[in-house]
């Protein structure tokens, strides 16, 4: 396991697809395993991806609920249809860290990156409500792609979470 220390980027607007679902860290594979939907359903309109598969969370909730989208970004905007529906990843300052090592090692990394940014006294682009943390763009982007690297100990996973403006 190994990570790079947190930086803050900036980073442009991005379009994606995406599929979004409701779920709890025990129920996420719900979410996680309709990614290749979202390819799939790319694939048959003839648009390519334009970077890394991300996960993002848009609420984080009492008792693990989580509302996530299983992502792909695009070189432009799509239309959504059905199940999946299209967004833009917001422009702004973002902490970043990359993680190398088993994705079950990504709780410890978010848990170190959040303190390591309170130390610092940075604020999130994130809203408390009833329903929980309402965020601005947390992201976890998958830069390993598994066909290639079988070994989920050498996968690469980058952490990147929207500062407030």
């Amino acid at each position: 396991m190994s990570e790079q220390l947190p930086r803050i980027t900036h980073r442009a607007e991005q379009p994606y697809a995406a599929i979004r679902g409701v779920v709890t860290m025990r129920t996420f594979g719900e979410i996680a395993d309709r990614m290749g939907e979202v390819f799939g359903w790319l694939g048959a309109r003839g648009v390519e991806p334009a970077g890394a598969p991300f996960f993002r969370y848009n609420r984080i909730g009492a008792e693990d609920v989580l509302e996530v989208e299983a992502g792909v970004p695009v070189e432009a905007p799509v239309a959504g249809e059905g199940d999946v529906l299209a967004g833009v990843l917001p422009a702004g300052r973002y902490v970043e860290i990359t993680h190398t090592g088993h994705p079950d090692d990504l709780l410890a990394i978010t848990e170190d990156l959040l303190a390591w940014a309170a130390d610092r006294g940075l604020a999130w682009d994130v809203e408390d409500s009833p329903e929980g943390e309402l965020w601005g763009c947390r992201l976890e982007v998958f830069l390993t792609d598994p066909t290639v690297e079988p070994d989920m100990a050498k996968w690469e996973t980058a952490l990147a979470f929207r500062l407030a403006d």
